[in-house]
């Protein structure tokens, strides 16, 4: 590493779905020591994710973290007491686009997130089931996502068809380009949000908060959204299952999160400086 990258970190970014958390959605013994420790060193710690703000909180209570959090990929960052920092929504015009895209693709699921709450059309969608055992909570089936475009936090496209994902991710980013970012959290999810919802510039609003310089923060992630952090992190970390293009834009690659990779990355590149 370079001598900036061998600075002490002062906070830690991470995301949470494919990271922190397990396949099944836990958290590992090892991990839950690891954020403990990195308090204890006074390192701040806190969460950049995909998922609406209000799936967040179990995994906020058990990490005991009590600075603001990051949902949306950026598009809202909550403070403790659950008052906005920042939110941003989709434009409707790129929200429309994304949903007659979507729509018109077989196999895909769409949802919608807005007023705090999951939107579908319909529960028969195959990772439905797998998505409310995440979140937390069940959606609500609406008839039209019509009246909800003026507040969109975030638009999904779910499908286990990988490459078809990949392609509408392709064809969206064309047709948004200047309006709204597209890109995979997951590999079986296609995320639509607000272009200044970024988790490179919320990593940049948050060291700001909390008087960090770049240079002595680190980020955390696995997926198509994390790069963003990367580019902006005075450290950065991919996970060992994370896709190779996302691992190029690394400084380092840590273990899987089957292997405690995050546990692995803050012992290892944090906490031993």
């Amino acid at each position: 590493m370079s001598g900036v990258k061998a600075r002490p970190i002062e906070f830690l970014l991470s995301d949470l779905d494919g990271t922190l958390l397990r396949p099944d959605h836990s958290l590992s013994p090892r991990t839950l020591d690891a954020v403990r420790a990195l308090r204890d060193a006074g390192v701040a710690f806190s969460l950049a994710s995909g998922r609406p703000p209000r799936a967040m909180l179990q995994q906020i209570e058990a990490l005991g973290v009590d600075l603001p959090t990051v949902g949306f990929n950026g598009g809202s960052i909550v403070n403790p007491d659950g008052s906005c920092l920042v939110r941003h929504h989709v434009p409707v015009a790129a929200a429309v686009t994304a949903l007659l895209l979507f729509e018109a693709q077989p196999g895909i699921e769409t949802w919608v997130f807005a007023d705090d709450q999951w939107l579908l059309r319909d529960l028969d969608g195959p990772l439905m089931p797998l998505e409310r055992q995440a979140l937390g909570y069940a959606p609500k089936v609406v008839g039209s996502f019509d009246e909800y475009l003026p507040r969109i936090d975030k638009i999904v496209a779910a499908s286990n068809d990988h490459r078809l994902l990949m392609a509408l991710e392709t064809r969206l980013q064309a047709r948004t380009s200047g309006q709204a970012q597209a890109s995979r959290s997951q590999p079986r999810f296609l995320d639509v949000t607000a272009l200044q919802a970024d988790k490179g510039q919320a990593l940049v609003t948050l060291a700001k908060h909390l008087g960090v310089s770049l240079e002595r923060t680190a980020a955390l992630g696995d997926g198509g959204n994390d790069p963003a952090m990367f580019q902006r992190a005075g450290l950065s970390i991919a996970m060992g299952q994370a896709e190779e293009q996302v691992k190029r834009q690394a400084d380092v690659i840590t273990g899987s999160n089957l292997e405690d990779g995050a546990a692995e990355a803050i012992e290892r590149y944090i906490l031993q400086r």
